[in-house]
């Protein structure tokens, strides 16, 4: 299963991890605390992001090469809008 690592440098790491999964634990299967999230997604892709005091490190886990492109594009976008006072964040993508 192809996957990618992002560390993104915020100090405000742990209320977009909250803040994503709650947006997203309306449709999809999501677990978190303050300090790790876990989002299943329905193709199989999962998305495992846990904060840190200077950043927030995101793994994406997909079925295949075409879906983890289209899920780091989600994942991007969606933390961009949350840190919309530092959008847009650098995501350095690192196949894992």
């Amino acid at each position: 299963m192809p996957s990618t690592t992002a560390t993104i440098p915020t100090a405000h790491a742990s209320r977009y991890l909250q803040q994503l999964c709650k947006h997203w634990a309306h449709k999809l299967e999501v677990n978190f605390t303050a300090e790790r999230g876990v989002v299943t997604f329905p193709e199989g892709t999962v998305a495992t992001m846990e904060a840190g005091p200077d950043g927030l490190a995101v793994r994406i886990e997909a079925p295949d090469a075409q879906t983890l492109e289209q899920m780091k594009g989600v994942v991007s976008r969606h933390l961009d809008r949350f840190a919309f006072r530092e959008a847009p964040l650098p995501f350095d993508w690192q196949a894992a």
